[in-house]
């Protein structure tokens, strides 16, 4: 197949990241303008607490070139809240919204809680083919007792991405064995970091080269499986997700935008 491997970071409004990554003088509704000259694509984590105005979507739409890829977190409310149960109405209002982001509209993340064990599975399978078929999803499970074959053979019958998460839920090397086996046509992969303890984001605080090193070469695999390999960072996972995000570019051989290439340029896009 041989797709492309999108790299970006988890959230754009830092600001933190004002002289570090954003050129000094820029303003916050100018970030993601800023944004998109370095990244091809973001995760959005605002759409977790609440569908988000019409105005704010076309809002993120009119900052970033065509080709930019938008991630969205499904509402709490679905996962969280309601558990995948009785979710209709909340998954209806939701996808309608984001689809306004026209050919910016890249995958939904569906983020289960902790908490939330395969005892649920009979919500799940309930939930999965209410998805939209035209669009694309991935899952997060953060316990372990989810990764069976049954499980993974259930996302790949919905066409729905496992996501694979480099963090403290699930054993590293569990992921990157999950990697070798993609469910959906695309993969959805997150760096979140072994806890939150980093405050500071300015700077990277821990270096994580290894654990860098190791999923590279996985991601350049997986690449050729798939249609899009999309990739996001948090900011705990080293502390400044946007010198993680060009890091991994970097050794996946990708022009890496550095920020004093941000400070010289007048044009947006």
């Amino acid at each position: 197949m041989g797709g492309a491997i999108l790299i970006g970071t988890q959230g754009w409004n830092y600001d933190a990241w004002v002289g570090p990554f954003y050129p000094g003088p820029t303003r916050p509704p100018d970030y993601l303008r800023v944004y998109a000259r370095a990244f091809p694509t973001v995760e959005v984590d605002s759409t977790f607490y609440a569908v988000p105005p019409e105005k704010t979507v076309l809002g993120w739409a009119s900052k970033v070139p065509e080709h930019f890829r938008f991630a969205l977190k499904t509402p709490r409310e679905i996962t969280h809240e309601r558990r995948l149960i009785d979710v209709v109405d909340v998954l209806a209002e939701f996808t309608e919204r984001v689809r306004l982001l026209g050919a910016r509209l890249g995958p939904i993340l569906i983020q289960l809680p902790p908490d939330y064990g395969p005892e649920g599975r009979p919500a799940l399978e309930r939930f999965l083919p209410r998805l939209p078929a035209d669009l694309r999803f991935a899952l997060e499970f953060r316990r372990r007792g989810w990764l069976t074959r049954p499980i993974l053979d259930l996302l790949r019958e919905h066409r729905v991405a496992l996501a694979l998460v480099e963090g403290r839920w699930i054993a590293r090397e569990r992921m990157l064995r999950l990697a070798d086996t993609p469910t959906a046509d695309f993969a959805y992969a997150r760096f979140m970091g072994p806890d939150r303890a980093i405050e500071d984001y300015s700077a990277v605080q821990v270096d994580r080269g290894e654990e860098l090193g190791l999923w590279a070469p996985k991601l350049a695999a997986l690449a050729a499986r798939v249609t899009a390999v999309h990739v996001y960072f948090n900011n705990h996972f080293e502390g400044h997700s946007p010198a993680s995000a060009r890091r991994m570019q970097q050794l996946l051989g990708q022009p890496a935008v550095e920020p004093a290439q941000l400070a010289d340029q007048t044009e947006l896009f």
